[in-house]
């Protein structure tokens, strides 16, 4: 791709103003959307990692407002240790403001605050030919709605206000255990996750029969008492990328027995600083490098709460067949609380989330495979993370894309929608 990279807004401005629908952009954050909705094959991309400057805060409400290039990281380096954190956050803190918002994001505590979106007060949108305006629920409400999720096609987000969670220490407290089999999360879940924070599990994707979605599951509360301080971990690095992936089923299974096995049988209560609690693969950079040259590709779907039961355990015994997965394969609990947003991804019922070695085999067999249970099953893929969802797939499980298609400036385009909407 061409990329630009303004650092004020008014070089932004311009960037959008020289736009056409035969040179477009799209904006783009931290790249971490494993598919493409900030890829464009025709035009420019504008990466906002240089608008990362805070504008203001209120220390009484928590309000904060800042460029769409400040990253969750830069928060919660700064914030935490005056009793804030974000209100929602996804599996990696290396994100932009304005790249949660265009996604929508989601994270472990879902099924209480819902996505990102509900948290946003108000943001700035720069569009081709308009001048700068302000959206919020009350003003311009329609463009605030469709640019929650809105995958950068509405305008280029340029600020945000921001509601922060207060906390009180900057440890989780956790209760740990682990499960047998696919029933047992369901039961944990529907158990614990209302009187809890956060709730998320980790899946073997290999087991098979009896053990079929065996785990661990995981909640945890903020800490009412302790320090605001944040510790830093040492960095682990994967130094180079290997010809082959290192992710087989040799050492998948390994891993994940392993993994099981050392996690306990019995509820089992104890303390997390947040940052491996929320961001566990964060500490290794270039972690993607152990699936080789030919890269992964991330499948994370969403299933309807009265199918989920049943779907999961056919999309499970599927990637066991395959021999194929990840060392992270995260499942939850998807709450009801509804996004503003058009395009949310979430929906009341259950999402997992993990990522294979490409290979052709994944592209002709195994993700087809996968789609047929979803579809079949009135879920849906995330739009954050695909790089494969057929058009009529993402159109059916998406219906208001027409509402969106009709408010996207014509100045913006990315290859993701170019590939759903051909």
């Amino acid at each position: 791709c061409q990329v630009a990279r303004p650092e004020r807004r008014r070089t932004l401005a311009c960037l959008i103003a020289e736009a056409t629908a035969a040179n477009p952009r799209i904006a783009r954050g931290l790249a971490r959307s494993y598919g493409d909705p900030a890829v464009s094959d025709q035009g420019i991309v504008v990466d906002t990692t240089r608008l990362d400057r805070y504008i203001g805060f209120d220390e009484s409400t928590g309000l904060l407002t800042c460029e769409a290039g400040t990253s969750l990281a830069a928060i919660l380096r700064d914030f935490a240790p005056r009793g804030f954190l974000p209100m929602i956050t996804p599996g990696t803190k290396y994100v932009t403001v304005g790249g949660c918002i265009a996604n929508d994001v989601h994270g472990k505590n879902h099924h209480v605050r819902g996505t990102f979106g509900r948290h946003v007060r108000s943001f700035g949108l720069l569009r081709h030919g308009q001048p700068e305006m302000t959206c919020s629920p009350s003003v311009n409400a329609s463009l605030f709605s469709a640019s929650i999720g809105g995958l950068g096609l509405t305008g280029i987000i340029h600020w945000a206000q921001l509601q922060l969670m207060p906390i009180r220490a900057s440890q989780i407290d956790t209760t740990t255990v682990r499960f047998a089999n696919l029933a047992e999360f369901f039961a944990l879940s529907a158990e614990l996750d209302d009187h809890h924070e956060y709730s998320v599990a980790w899946i073997d994707c290999l087991a098979k029969g009896a053990d079929t979605g065996r785990g661990v599951f995981i909640v945890g509360d903020h800490a009412q008492y302790g320090s605001l301080e944040v510790g830093q971990r040492k960095k682990l690095s994967v130094p180079l990328t290997p010809p082959v992936s290192l992710i087989n089923k040799l050492s998948l299974s390994a891993f994940n027995n392993l993994y099981w096995r050392v996690h306990p049988s019995q509820r089992t209560r104890g303390r997390s600083a947040y940052e491996p609690f929320f961001y566990p693969l964060d500490r290794i950079l270039h972690w993607n490098r152990i699936y080789g040259r030919r890269g992964f590709q991330q499948y994370q779907c969403v299933i309807p709460t009265e199918n989920a039961e049943a779907a999961m355990g056919e999309l499970l015994r599927a990637i066991a067949d395959a021999g194929q997965g990840s060392f992270l394969a995260v499942l939850k609990r998807c709450g009801d609380v509804r996004s503003p947003g058009l395009l949310s991804f979430p929906m009341p019922g259950t999402s997992l989330a993990l990522d294979f070695p490409q290979s052709e085999h994944l592209q002709d067999v195994v993700f087809p495979r996968l789609d047929d249970i979803v579809r079949a099953a009135g879920g849906r893929l995330y739009p954050a993370k695909d790089a494969h969802m057929s058009g009529a797939d993402f159109r059916q499980a998406y219906p208001a894309w027409e509402r969106l298609e009709a408010l996207r400036d014509p100045s913006l385009m990315s290859r993701f929608w170019s590939r759903v909407l051909s």
